[in-house]
Formats: C-alpha cells, structure tokens, sequence
C-alpha cells in the first residue's frame, strides 16, 4: 500500500501545474494558430479588393491625376477626375466640347518614352488607382473640332470659330486668348482637334500643326470622358456644363 501511494504521489507531481512553462506554452498555441488564420484572411482580402478596383480602372471608371495647369480653371493640378470608360464603348463617339483623356502616341508624342518594363508596370498599376501621375503620353484636353469639322482661329473678334460659327468659350482661364497661334484647319473623318483651355499654357493640337497627323488625336485612342472630379474634397462634383458648342453647326450645314 505504501508503495503504490509513492507512485500515485509520483505522477500527480510529475503533471504540469497551471502556471507552468509547459501549460503556458500549449495555451500559446491556439493563439498564434488564430492570428495566422487572420493575417492570411486579411491579406486574401486585400488582394481580392485589389484586383476588383484594378478591373473596374480598367473597364469601367479609372482615376486620373491631373498633372499639370493646361486645363485651368476647369481642372487645378493635383485633382484626380473619375474618368468614364464607358462613355464611347456603345456607339457614341466624342462630341465637341467633352473633356477627355486621351493616348497621345502617333498625335501629341510621335515615339513613346522607353522605360524599364518593371518600374513601367508598377507605375502604371499606381496611376490606374490615381496614385501616381498618368503615363507620359496620356493627356487631358477639351475636345474643340470633330471629324468633317473645318476650325479657324480666329474670327475678327478673336473667337474660334468652326464651321463658320463663332464659340463663346466661356471655360477660357482668365485672361486667356482663344489662342494666339492662327490656324485654319479641316479635321480628317475619325479624329479629334483638341485643345487645353488654359490656352497660353497648353501644348495641344496647335502645337504638332507641322508633325505627321498634324495634332489630329484618333478618336479610337480616346480612353475616356472625365466626367466628375473626385478629388480633393472641396471640388467633389461633376465638371461644369458649357453651351459653348450650341451653335457650331455640323460639317454639311446641319445643326450639331
């Protein structure tokens, strides 16, 4: 009897206590194994709302960074528009007076910059979500003539005119001409005359006159509308409306 009470007294005092290294160590475990379990839920998710915002950047609404004033006042650098994808993809096509973006290659930029295809794929990714500013070759303009459009700076009060019609451009930053380089141009079925509306501060169509394409844009190179600025708060709101283009008629005598 009293050898058996030594081993019972043996194997009680060989257990682990409750505040013993060993039982603190088992009670660890669960937690780590929890905190994984987390960590790799919340990196799935980041990943899944990722890619669902890189897709609809890409096919639907994408940020962009308005780098630069050549748009002012309309748009002041550093907003970043909502621009709307969709806006030609059903059989619309540009109309004058939209302000859209643009890839300027073979128009605005005859041979794209070379980069290295890495830090070009990051930076893309990043101007996509409006975090960075927008490829060397993606431009903001206002669109001024269509295809069959004849456009002629300037009429004897300093207006452009297009089809023989004067615009009133009312967008103009303050203070600017319509635009101090004379011109006298018909634009080409399928592309764009655009123009910046701060004019003394805008490399457009005007600009490239000389280059092969004469600064004609295809409309096929048109990525988007910008419809709303959504950044920074302050000027949270679509972009204001303009009548400017109510009385140019259409190439053939037709109201556009």
């Amino acid at each position: 009897m009293d050898t058996e009470a030594k081993h019972t007294e043996r194997d009680r005092s060989s257990a682990p206590e409750a505040g013993s290294e060993e039982g603190s160590r088992s009670s660890r475990i669960p937690d780590r194994l929890t905190a994984s379990i987390s960590w790799r839920r919340t990196a799935a998710l980041s990943v899944v709302c990722s890619v669902f915002v890189l897709l609809v950047s890409a096919f639907v609404v994408q940020p962009f960074l308005i780098p630069s004033g050549s748009m002012e006042s309309t748009l002041r650098v550093g907003d970043r528009v909502l621009v709307n994808k969709l806006a030609y993809r059903f059989g619309s096509v540009p109309q004058r007076g939209d302000v859209v973006v643009f890839d300027g290659t073979g128009s605005f930029v005859q041979e794209p910059p070379r980069e290295n295809p890495v830090t070009g794929l990051l930076h893309g990714a990043a101007a996509s979500l409006g975090l960075a500013e927008p490829a060397r070759t993606d431009y903001v303009k206002r669109v001024v003539g269509v295809g069959g459009d004849r456009v002629v700076c300037c009429d004897k009060q300093g207006r452009l005119e297009v089809n023989g019609s004067p615009v009133d451009e009312d967008y103009l930053y303050p203070g600017d001409a319509p635009s101090r380089v004379r011109f006298d141009i018909v634009v080409p079925d399928g592309t764009l005359w655009m123009m910046g509306d701060h004019r003394s501060n805008s490399r457009d169509s005007r600009d490239h006159l000389g280059e092969p394409g004469g600064g004609m844009v295809p409309v096929d190179m048109v990525i988007g509308r910008a419809d709303w600025i959504g950044w920074p708060l302050g000027r949270l709101g679509s972009l204001p409306d303009s009548t400017a283009f109510a009385g140019p008629r259409a190439p053939g005598g037709a109201h556009g």
